[in-house]
């Protein structure tokens, strides 16, 4: 149920003028950030970050948060009193073009490379696409919600995605909450795959573990894309890592004692995790994280890809939601 504070009316980054003509960016930026069509006093409020992308800034007495319209793309959620709880590359670059290091990428409609022997971005077009603004709330609980979509446009039909809908719904409180929803307007199943690909703030990543997928099966993509089983105790990191676990739907704790901290990652509508982090290496060839942040970071992303992509039958809609906590 909405709060005393709320929002309905739509907003995007590149609204149309008076006479019908779509304002240029700068002009729409400007509009938007003067407006302030969806701030809500104390809670909410719109501004120009890095690179010109508009962002929400959420701020209450329990978080302090922060989501992109680019990429719909949540960069901060962290309750009062506590240390950040997700990481953000020191060197992310922020660009239309481009998607944000870190945070909690939204990857829509495949996963990796694209599989299908058609050219398309890595990890899809969803994380790079300008989203629209939904709603606001400050909801009774004191929690903040917001909603945005995603159309097709240009760029997802160049790519063959013409008739879906996606509609992403986070609120920020003491526990960060994400849903994203997916509806197929076609006549035919849409087959996809999606993630919430979040990156997890932590001490040392060589110091800490992570439970929830004991003997679980997974394609290792580091070593050839071999199919192996987790052991039965918590997974560590020693080496690059990127485990694509199938077939479950357990929730996941990171246990970072250094820190004195557990954070539970809870999901449903998702059959697959993934574990990743870039090790030494990898990260010296990424341009927009620095040499040492691999240390400082893990992914344990919400997933469904490969053997549990999902098949959407016509005018059907599916949920995919992760909820964060700390403890």
């Amino acid at each position: 149920m909405a709060g005393a504070g709320s929002r309905f009316t739509s907003l995007d980054v590149g609204p149309i003028g008076e006479k019908g003509e779509r304002q240029p960016k700068e002009d729409a930026e400007a509009s938007t950030l003067m407006n302030h069509p969806f701030e809500i006093p104390n809670a909410v409020r719109f501004e120009s970050g890095p690179g010109g992308l508009v962002r929400a800034i959420v701020s209450t007495p329990a978080v302090e948060g922060e989501l992109y319209l680019h990429g719909a793309h949540v960069t901060r959620w962290t309750p009062r009193g506590q240390r950040p709880v997700l990481f953000l590359s020191s060197k992310s670059l922020f660009a239309p073009d481009k998607a944000i290091r870190g945070g909690v990428p939204v990857i829509f409609p495949w996963f990796g490379a694209r599989s299908d022997g058609q050219p398309g971005p890595a990890h899809g077009f969803a994380r790079t696409q300008a989203w629209t603004v939904l709603e606001t709330q400050l909801r009774d609980d004191g929690t903040v919600e917001i909603a945005l979509s995603l159309a097709p446009n240009k760029t997802s039909r160049d790519l063959g995605f013409t008739d879906f809908q996606l509609r992403l719904r986070v609120i920020f409180g003491a526990v960060l909450e994400m849903e994203l929803e997916t509806h197929n307007h076609a006549s035919t199943p849409l087959v996809y795959e999606q993630a919430l690909h979040t990156y997890f703030a932590i001490s040392d990543v060589r110091q800490v573990a992570v439970s929830g997928l004991e003997n679980t099966a997974y394609i290792d993509k580091t070593g050839g894309f071999q199919r192996r089983v987790q052991g039965d105790t918590p997974l560590r990191i020693s080496k690059e890592t990127d485990q694509v676990h199938q077939s479950t739907t357990a929730s996941c704790v990171i246990h970072d004692p250094e820190w004195n901290r557990r954070i539970i990652v809870e999901k449903s509508g998702s059959n697959t995790t993934v574990v990743w982090n870039p090790w030494i290496e990898k990260t010296k060839s990424l341009a927009d994280m620095a040499t040492d942040e691999w240390q400082q970071m893990i992914c344990v992303e919400t997933v469904n890809a490969a053997g549990d992509a999902v098949h959407l039958a016509p005018g059907a809609t599916h949920k995919m939601r992760a909820s964060i906590r700390l403890a």
